[in-house]
């Protein structure tokens, strides 16, 4: 089997981790970003020939840019680019503070962008190359309470499936990962609240506060089996534009969908109204 060099951001926790983990036993290597190396001190003292940690705040585009061309110089050639670092935000949106919108989009949205710009022009010159963007299905679904995570989600999305179709001429896939709710620190960690107001107690804003309680009954994603379908999907061609996971993801997914082909379908004599009439 083929060896692959993978850089994926965000391997202290989460998808990031599992996906590591995995491709260090089938021997692959793996250059990983974190904030804290303690966290995967293990992996650094079990494979020190195949598992490269390095220090990123995804936020620092120019050390973005940096840890990009000093992987590459060193690697040769990185097959997969996984941007994978982002976090979740709750609470509604009159609820955040500016920093907190601020720091969410320059993680989940600017962060991948320039991740994804920094990498193209190494991938175009080594002639081929697989990005994978985690995203979510709340990158097509919306829910109360979610709104700048949402925002990122819906963001990034547009982003890359315009690249996609700039850089498919030079042999990069990419592809979108959108999984459900999963057992990762992700809901069950990492999550971030907003401070949250009194006005809205009892608002569909504030459910998010039973999805985060674990005693309500745990997340039915398996980060392992989702790792899995991640790694397995580089060997697909070509590259899927999108990949759920989750069986209430999809559900949800194709419900959102649905209603909003509906939707549109009901406009075609609004949206014919506003053009100029036939020959004008």
């Amino acid at each position: 089997m083929h060896k692959r060099t993978w850089l994926i951001t965000g391997v202290s926790s989460g998808f990031g981790y599992v996906m590591t983990q995995q491709l260090l036993e089938q021997g692959d290597k793996v250059i990983g970003t974190v904030r804290n190396k303690e966290k995967v001190a293990g992996l650094i003292e079990k494979y020190p020939d195949t598992f490269i940690c390095e220090l990123l705040d995804v936020t620092d585009v120019p050390a973005i840019r940096k840890l990009v061309d000093d992987s590459f110089d060193k690697s040769g050639v990185i097959d997969v680019i996984v941007s994978n670092a982002g976090y979740g935000l709750f609470g509604a949106a009159e609820e955040l503070s500016d920093a907190e919108v601020d720091h969410i989009i320059a993680t989940n949205l600017t962060g991948p962008i320039q991740l994804i710009r920094s990498a193209l022009p190494h991938l175009r010159a080594q002639g081929s190359g697989r990005i994978i963007q985690l995203s979510s299905y709340g990158g097509q679904v919306a829910f109360p309470g979610n709104s700048m995570y949402h925002a990122t989600k819906f963001g990034i999305e547009g982003f890359c499936e315009s690249v996609a179709q700039e850089v498919a001429a030079f042999n990069i896939g990419i592809t979108l990962v959108e999984p459900g709710g999963a057992r990762t620190e992700f809901r069950y960690g990492s999550a971030q609240v907003a401070s949250l107001m009194p006005e809205y107690e009892g608002n569909p804003a504030h459910g998010f506060l039973s999805m985060l309680d674990g005693s309500n009954g745990l997340a039915p994603g398996d980060p392992a089996r989702m790792a899995a379908r991640i790694i397995e999907s580089v060997d697909v061609e070509p590259a899927p534009m999108r990949m759920v996971l989750g069986s209430q993801a999809l559900a949800a997914t194709l419900s959102t969908l649905m209603k909003r082909v509906a939707d549109f379908e009901k406009q075609t004599d609004l949206a014919a109204s506003t053009d100029f009439p036939a020959g004008e």
